[in-house]
Order: C-alpha cells, then sequence, then structure tokens
C-alpha cells in the first residue's frame, strides 16, 4: 500500500470535492522597525528592543512551524485508502446499491441490484442494459463479480465523504466494435474481456486515476488498466474480472 505522503502526492483532489477545506499558509511579514536617531539614547533602546525581540520570534517560527505540522497531519488521508482488504464482513453483507452515469448516451441510473445475499434480477438487467455495447447497439450479460468490484470501489469512497457517480466509458462491446477501436488506434486489446462482459473503463469525477486505479487493484479481483489522458477530463481506469495483473496504456 502507497505510503500517506505517496498518495498525497499522487494528487486525490479532496479539496475540489469539498472534503476537506485547507487554509492557505503564508510568511506573515513583521513589521518594520521604527527608524532612530544615528547615537544616543534612542539607538540604545531599539538595540534592546531587538534584543528583547530576539526570542518572541523564536516562539513565532516554532508556533508556526507547529501549524503546519498539524496541517500536514490533517491533510493525511485514511490509512486504508488503497487497501480494500482492510474492510470487514459488514461492508460486503450490507445492501448494495450503485449509482452510474453513461456519458455515451447520457443515462444515469441509481439502482438497489444485490440485497440479503441475492442479485435483483430486475435491476441486475437494467445495469447490463447501461454497460451494453452503445454504438453495437447490443446488450450482453456482465459478469456479477465485476458489479462487485465497481459496487465496491463507490461504496468505499463513500465512506470518506466521496460522493460521486461511476462513469461507464465502456462496457460489453462486440467483436465488431471491438474490432473498429483497434482500426481506428483506441487502446483496446484484440482478446478483449470487453468482449465477454467481463470488463469496463470508468472514471470518478475529480478524483485522480492513479487513485482510482489503486484502490480497484486493492480489490484483487481481476485486471486493472491505468489509462492517462491529458485534458480536464482526464484518463480512466480499466477493470476486468481475468487474472490479477496491472498494465498502463
Amino acid at each position: 500500500m502507497a505510503s500517506r505522503r505517496a498518495f498525497i502526492q499522487r494528487g486525490l483532489y479532496l479539496s475540489s470535492l469539498g472534503l476537506m477545506s485547507v487554509p492557505l499558509i503564508g510568511c506573515a511579514s513583521s513589521a518594520a522597525p521604527a527608524r532612530t536617531a544615528a547615537s544616543g539614547a534612542p539607538a540604545k533602546a531599539a538595540a534592546a528592543a531587538k534584543v528583547a525581540a530576539a526570542p518572541r520570534k523564536t516562539v513565532v517560527a516554532r508556533a508556526q512551524m507547529q501549524q503546519q505540522g498539524a496541517l500536514a497531519r490533517e491533510l493525511e488521508p485514511p490509512p486504508d485508502i488503497f487497501d480494500a482488504q482492510a474492510l470487514d464482513l459488514e461492508f460486503w453483507l450490507k445492501p448494495r446499491t450503485i449509482t452510474v452515469v453513461r456519458p455515451a448516451s447520457g443515462e444515469k441510473a441509481k439502482l438497489l441490484y444485490w440485497k440479503d445475499g441475492e442479485i435483483i434480477d430486475a435491476a441486475y438487467q437494467e445495469l447490463c442494459h447501461l454497460l451494453r455495447d452503445v454504438n453495437g447497439k447490443s446488450v450482453a450479460p456482465i459478469d456479477p463479480k465485476l458489479f462487485e468490484t465497481l459496487w465496491g470501489t463507490q461504496a468505499f469512497l463513500e465512506r470518506y465523504g466521496i460522493e460521486q457517480p461511476l462513469e461507464i466509458l465502456s462496457g460489453y462491446r462486440t467483436a465488431a466494435s471491438n474490432k473498429r477501436l483497434i482500426e481506428e488506434g483506441v487502446p483496446a486489446a484484440r482478446q478483449s474481456l470487453h468482449v465477454l462482459g467481463k470488463a469496463a473503463d470508468i472514471r470518478v469525477a475529480n478524483l485522480n486515476p492513479e487513485v482510482l486505479g489503486g484502490l480497484v487493484r486493492s480489490f484483487r479481483q481481476g485486471g486493472v488498466g491505468f489509462y492517462y489522458r491529458k485534458g480536464p477530463r482526464g484518463g480512466w481506469i480499466h477493470a476486468d474480472t481475468g487474472l490479477n495483473r496491472v498494465w498502463k496504456g
């Protein structure tokens, strides 16, 4: 699991999500000393005041350092933010409601799809429709294990105040759609698990893809691909239910 410092460097956009508000710390400028005469009592008084102020400046500097140290501690993320293995059994036994949005079609849904140890068929069928091949206009069964990872990722983030729908950029693909993507130069494997309904490309608004991918990877439910792209929307994460493996595309 990545260290807390490494996590902060990876850039979880906490402030943009409103998860915490961080005050700016600047260097307070000290008041300029009053001008004194070149010699005589005023000069001696000024020198004495300067000496007396030295300990006070030391105390102020120490207080500022303590304040900055406290702020650094406040910025540290929860210790298990990268590790879904820290979740207890109660987390997995509660009802599962997942919120997804499909940018390609403009669809959005919030569905309770699992309760009391069973999948709710109507909700499962709607989720399969949402993860359909939008271009090929084809629906196929989606591996329930994939929904387990997608729901777990979203529910885990919600524990820390990050309540955003999962953006499904790509779910099921027909073989023809997958071939077309390859021909267009879009990252797609010839034996893609998307074709089998076992993969999804996902994104969470305002969440760095490396952070999202690290979390998905910690579930240890299959492959995780990190795709970085420039632009306001950034990259995305490929999640599948195949063999445990990691790559960057």
